[in-house]
């Protein structure tokens, strides 16, 4: 970007001065202390520019055409506007330079509503300043051409305006960026904040089928793809950014920042004419190599979600297909999110399917915990909380009371002897499945409950 034009009036302190103590306050802007001679010179030459103004502009804009590929598009596309823009800027220029005090405010509305129109139009700012400097270039040029035809005597007074001519262009250059920026600023506040609602009904599974294609669109992803919604949260800040950049590495994400949970939706692949094509890190342009279908709740796509980091805990839901299915994945990221351990940890849905139903029922999950577990409430403690340990076990090692006395250093006929006394008190029996499920998801339910 183009710096604004700065005065060349240099202070340069009497030697031996002392340095002036710290920074000094900005100086009133005065007229320069010009003779009348050289202001009649500057007036006289002023006059006929304004006079000769149609010309002046053509010249401008066939500059602009020539000079600045943003206007040349600018040109081609709405030639009158263009026009129109830089014969009424010339016109509050030059103005200024014959009555300064009564079109000052003039000119600064003018250059400010140019600055903020190109703005919303997406005009580049360095072209739109190096617009400026080219009409300010050529109003100077003009000033000398004119003073040289009439009176070649009298152009060496135009040195005596020359700091004020240009600290004029200096001042609207200024006042064109800082109105550009402050659009600027507007505009992206405004298409964040329509980012951050679009992606929120995404999120809440609110989003309008007429909505999906401009949310594909502003999220820069696909309508038809495949899906995984990550929710991440972290009591401290380095290391919620330390798993979402994990989750984001050589995939397409779009994360939104709550309150508490910060929600990644990841693109595992596009869907194209019935196949998926993966968007895993092989592929340098975030899109990999092709991937066979698969069926949503495989653990397939989900495997390739990298672990959370320190304190950080991080659900992952299920895949599902299309954005207008990201609202299931975000519930059922919630759901993981729910079973990590308090101390941090990755939980991927499609590894903990049945802890999830009673997760996602904690009613009903209470039930069956009381139903199945519930007679061994009136043991001691201790004696309680070994039989549930050698029943978990039992039940991890697969129904093998060798590897579960292993695990549990004893010897098997001892892990037998507490699986008969389980099924006595509870009348139950680990040979018939439907009890086995049952007992399964009850333990399930009750570790959920005690973290």
């Amino acid at each position: 970007m183009h710096q604004a034009l700065r005065s060349r009036t240099v202070f340069r302190p009497a030697a031996g001065a002392p340095a002036a103590p710290g920074p000094r306050p900005h100086p009133q802007h005065v007229r320069s202390l010009i003779d009348a001679d050289a202001l009649r010179v500057l007036h006289r030459a002023a006059r006929v520019l304004l006079a000769d103004l149609p010309d002046l502009t053509d010249r401008l804009v066939a500059a602009l055409q020539d000079q600045e590929p943003a206007y040349r598009a600018a040109v081609t596309s709405d030639p009158a506007a263009i026009w129109q823009e830089v014969h009424r800027s010339l016109r509050h220029s030059v103005a200024s330079l014959i009555d300064p005090r009564g079109s000052r405010d003039a000119a600064r509305r003018c250059s400010w509503k140019i600055g903020a129109t190109r703005a919303e139009q997406g005009l580049p700012l360095d072209a739109l300043l190096h617009a400026f400097r080219l009409g300010g270039s050529l109003v100077w040029q003009g000033l000398i051409e004119e003073t040289c035809r009439t009176a070649p005597e009298d152009v060496r007074l135009l040195v005596h305006i020359a700091a004020d001519v240009w600290n004029f262009v200096d001042e609207h250059c200024t006042l064109v960026a800082d109105a550009y920026r402050q659009v600027e600023r507007q505009l992206a506040w405004r298409r964040e904040n329509r980012l951050r609602v679009l992606a929120g009904a995404l999120l809440d599974g609110a989003s309008r089928i007429a909505d999906l294609p401009e949310t594909a669109q502003a999220l820069d992803l696909p309508e038809e793809g495949r899906y995984v919604v990550v929710a991440v949260t972290a009591g401290c800040p380095s290391d919620a950014a330390g798993a979402r950049a994990a989750h984001g590495r050589g995939r397409r994400v779009y994360w939104h920042t709550g309150v508490e949970v910060d929600y990644g939706i990841v693109l595992l692949g596009e869907i194209e004419g019935g196949s998926e094509v993966g968007s895993g890190s092989g592929s340098g342009s975030g899109r990999g190599s092709a991937s066979g279908s698969r069926d949503v709740g495989t653990p397939g796509p989900t495997s390739a979600v990298p672990p959370a980091s320190g304190s950080a805990r991080t659900g992952v839901s299920t895949a599902v297909s299309g954005l207008a299915a990201v609202g299931d994945a975000r519930r059922l990221a919630d759901i993981a999110l729910d079973m990590c351990p308090r101390t941090g940890g990755t939980i991927r849905l499609t590894e903990h399917l049945p802890a999830a139903l009673v997760v996602s029922t904690p009613d009903l999950g209470a039930a069956l915990v009381e139903r199945v577990l519930g007679p061994l409430s009136g043991l001691e403690p201790a004696d309680e909380a070994v039989l549930l340990d050698t029943l978990a076990t039992w039940l991890a090692c697969d129904g093998s009371a060798q590897r579960a006395g292993e695990r549990l250093y004893c010897h098997r006929n001892t892990v037998l002897n507490r699986l008969r006394r389980y099924e006595q008190l509870t009348g139950r029996s680990l040979s018939r499945p439907a009890d086995l499920v049952e007992i399964s998801l009850a333990l399930t339910a009750r570790g959920l409950r005690t973290r």
